[in-house]
Parts: C-alpha cells; structure tokens; sequence
C-alpha cells in the first residue's frame, strides 16, 4: 500500500529542504535545509522543532552509532556532536575537520548521500556553474579508509543515493540526465560494476531527487518538478505515484514511530514569486501512510 497523496505534516519554509531520514534511536524526522546552513529534527506531534545551525551548507549527513553527526558541507566533511538528541529551538553546532571534498574544483559542492549497509558514509556533489557541468563526483568515506572516489562518470549533480536490502547494489543518479542508474556495490573495497540504467523519469514527471529503498527492495523518488513521489520495484517497473501538493519534493523517507509513514522534504528553490503565491508551503514536509514493514532502519555511519 502506498498513500495517493501525501498531505502537509509539518508546516516549514525551508528554501532547499534535503536528505530526510527517520533516526530510531532519537524518534525524530532529521533533514537539511541545504542553503539555511541547518539541519532540523521533528518529533511526529510535536509543535517545536530543534535547528542546529552549521558554519556552512549541508549537501547531506549520517548519524554515527556514537551518538554525533558525520556532514558533508559544502567541500568538507565534518563530524559534530548533539549535547541534547531531543532539545527543541535552535543550537550552533561546532564541528571537527575530516577530510575536504574537491579542494581542486571550485565550483562543486557536496549534495546527495547516505550510508551504506556497512556503515560506510557514500555521497555525490554536483556543479554549481551555470549551465552545470558534468564534473561532479561520487565518495566512500569510512573511518578505516578515509575517502575513496567511487568509479563512476562525472555528474552534473550527483542524486538518488540508496542501497538495495544486501548492500550489493548501489543506486544514484545525475539528475540533469533523467535516467536513475544502478550498479553492482562492494562497501568494503569502494568498488563499483557494471552500471546500467535502471529506470527514466518521463520529462512529464520532472527530475529525479532524493531517493530510498524500501524492505521489498524498492526505490521511491522524489521527482522535482513532478510534484510526486515515484515508487519503482526492484526491476525498475513504475509501480505508482504519490501526488505531492507542491511542486518541487527532494527527498522521501520511510519511518515513524511504527515504520509506516512515508515523508517527504520539498524546497521553495526555483520557484518564480506567481508560483510562490500558488503554492505556499513549498518548503514543508508532506506525507501519508503507507503499508507497515516497508520501512528499513538508516545505517549509522561506523565510527568507532
């Protein structure tokens, strides 16, 4: 069962709402406002929210099984710790240096990720030049290795990061493409092979965002512009939409208190000031029920 519509959960105005997951261990929805240089987590009935504030934007992040946040910023990779999982109203977080991200590239930024089924943190960055180039990149980082460029093409901007129930394929995207790619996946030797496409978003549907897997092995999508969420099984075959009442969504997430909620993050980004007016509460968070046992915990980034 997938909800037709999703209906507005959480009334936000996040200009680049990202990188939505549920976090168990908290009981809270996480997500980035990319351009807001924030992360924000929201406990389902709650009224107040807590807004962490970050030195620079948010691409993407991964709770570590130590209780702290691994975060790709703009072109580095950090880790900060929460004082307080469950605090509301807003803290400044300060961060400790891992690694920088395309010190070499100036015009790219870290965007889409998450961990792998190991516990590896695997991420994209995309071009910020106008028109985008194809010089963006996909990332392993681990604890053990450090970072590792996976070998795939250059993107325009990297999306649509998720793993299959075993770990053993790696789905991604450059958006600018439309096509959503799959490939054979090793966490532990960084290794990719054989990428192939695994599906197209029709021009009618918009461009492929964020994406997850569920616990039949399938891909929900957010479609930016297509104001839906796009859920595809396992070989690719459209299975069906849910209609999101505005129209840029980014990222979906499965989770909730009992697993079966699907949510989605949307963005105001992009939108001219007549669109704006027609659709207030891009930025918000959207969502429906959906069938129980679909949803698979987020892997905790291994740092110790």
């Amino acid at each position: 069962m997938q909800p037709e519509r999703l209906e507005l959960a959480l009334a936000q105005g996040a200009t680049l709402g990202e990188g939505l997951q549920w976090h168990g261990p908290s009981g809270r929805w996480w997500w980035t406002d990319i351009e807001a240089r924030c992360i924000h987590a929201w406990t389902p009935g709650a009224s107040a929210t807590l807004s962490c504030r970050l030195p620079d934007r948010v691409g993407s992040f991964a709770h570590t099984r130590s209780g702290g946040l691994l975060l790709a910023l703009a072109k580095r990779l950090v880790l900060a710790r929460l004082p307080d999982a469950q605090a509301c109203g807003e803290i400044t977080l300060e961060t400790q240096d891992l690694t920088p991200v395309e010190p070499e590239l100036a015009g790219t930024r870290s965007n889409d990720g998450r961990c792998d089924r190991a516990g590896n943190f695997v991420f994209g960055t995309l071009s910020e030049a106008r028109p985008r180039e194809a010089v963006g990149g996909f990332y392993q980082y681990s604890a053990r290795h450090g970072l590792r460029r996976l070998a795939l093409p250059a993107v325009a901007i990297a999306n649509s990061i998720c793993f299959s129930p075993d770990g053993t394929r790696m789905y991604y995207c450059d958006t600018t493409s439309r096509s959503i790619m799959q490939c054979d996946y090793d966490a532990e030797r960084a290794a990719v092979a054989q990428p192939r496409l695994f599906t197209r978003v029709a021009r009618a549907h918009g461009w492929p965002d964020g994406a997850v897997i569920d616990a039949e092995g399938c891909l929900w999508n957010a479609q930016w512009g297509g104001a839906s969420v796009a859920r595809y099984a396992p070989d690719g075959r459209l299975l069906g939409y849910a209609e999101v009442p505005v129209p840029n969504p980014s990222c979906p997430a499965l989770g909730g208190p009992q697993g079966d909620w699907l949510l989605v993050t949307t963005a105001r980004q992009e939108l001219a000031p007549a669109e704006l007016l027609a659709h207030p509460l891009s930025g918000s968070l959207f969502g429906g029920r959906c069938a129980a046992g679909l949803y698979l915990p987020e892997p905790l980034f291994r740092d110790a």
